[in-house]
């Protein structure tokens, strides 16, 4: 069984989660079918000079990510270990519309060179003068989960004691058009706070930076321990996870009545959201569960903010009502289980413990 500590976690999504915020006490309305991260004063993290020649997400990756190595007080990660399913679309959008309006001659470098997935990876090693592992996933909709997998395999064998390992995608204009022609949004107004009473196809789209510093020892300022990991592929819509679920939980030791509280990847979609609802009302019938795609939106490596926000569930020891469907209290889980269902074909599921 492979395991680490989450000694800090940053996240930059659509709600006030990044900095000193309070845990989602201000949370953010919006009323549309896509939401836009709140970004911070980029200056305080990137040298200015940096920051011009950086695109939306490098920003944000690279601003979450030395946020997260401050809190944990590590100045040199032994590995920096990211995942995205998108990339850089904005460099990559740009490129390649240079392309065309150039007739392919004279083209400026800049937006090619950080149009690669691992940009971001790179760009914080290059700011940090760190020359330790570096590696980048793009695994679809369990990027994020792979980069986790590869984490805990370099702890665990011995080869790492911190690393930084982080998810993020950028929403821009033309991946949201695409993919809301591909019927993956909502086409028409929704408030996020409502977005689980509308029973239609489609979701939100958004965006986000989330990372975390895991290590091999729990320290002083542990916010939880990820206990467990595990991602499966099925593309059949109708799959239940209840055996899969069921042998996650042996696996580790435990029978369902040991999960505290479950957060589900519902994000609105009536397809989507069916396997969640039979889940609920057979496996889990017992157990509480919230939901944090109506706050974070969907994207592929939204589950890094389910990460980010299960770590700090334990370490506050508080859930925020906003994440219920139903007026519920609980306080102080102690394990905490994750599943995520990405497009109903990418399956993960963690185990986050109190340390």
């Amino acid at each position: 069984m492979m395991k680490a500590y989450i000694r800090s976690a940053s996240a930059i999504s659509a709600q006030n989660t990044f900095g000193d915020q309070g845990f989602l006490t201000d949370v953010v309305e919006s009323l549309g079918t896509r939401l836009k991260a709140i970004e911070p004063d980029y200056k305080t993290y990137i040298d200015p000079k940096l920051i011009r020649r950086m695109s939306h997400v490098i920003k944000m990756g690279v601003a979450a990510a030395m946020d997260c190595l401050h809190k944990a007080n590590v100045e040199q990660p032994d590995a920096i270990i990211t995942g995205t399913a998108f990339g850089i679309m904005e460099d990559t959008v740009t490129f390649l519309t240079r392309i065309i309006e150039m007739q392919e001659e004279m083209l400026p470098p800049t937006a090619f060179i950080q149009s690669t997935h691992n940009t971001v990876a790179a760009q914080i090693a290059l700011m940090l003068k760190c020359h330790n592992y570096n590696n980048t996933f793009v695994h679809k909709g369990v990027s994020f989960e792979n980069a986790l997998l590869d984490a805990l395999m370099l702890i665990n064998e011995g080869e790492a004691q911190n690393v930084l390992v982080g998810g993020i995608d950028e929403m821009i204009d033309t991946s949201f058009t695409v993919l809301t022609r591909l019927g993956l949004y909502k086409r028409w107004p929704v408030s996020n706070l409502q977005l689980f009473k509308e029973k239609s196809k489609g979701t939100i789209g958004s965006e986000g930076a989330a990372f975390f510093v895991l290590a091999n020892q729990p320290g002083n300022k542990c916010l939880a321990e990820l206990t467990a990991l595990k991602t499966f592929y099925n593309p059949d819509i109708t799959f239940e996870a209840t055996e899969p679920i069921r042998a996650f939980l042996n696996e580790n030791g435990l029978a369902v009545d040991d999960i505290d509280l479950l957060i589900t990847g519902k994000n609105g979609d009536i397809k989507n959201d069916e396997p969640y609802d039979k889940l609920k009302d057979s496996l889990f019938a017992q157990t509480e569960a919230v939901n944090y795609k109506h706050l974070s939106g969907e994207y592929p490596t939204s589950s890094s903010f389910a990460l980010w926000l299960a770590a700090n569930i334990i370490h506050r020891e508080t859930v925020p009502a906003v994440l219920f469907e139903k007026e519920v209290v609980i306080t102080a889980p102690k394990k905490v289980l994750i599943y995520n269902r990405y497009q109903n074909k990418y399956h993960s599921l963690m185990l986050v413990s109190a340390c």
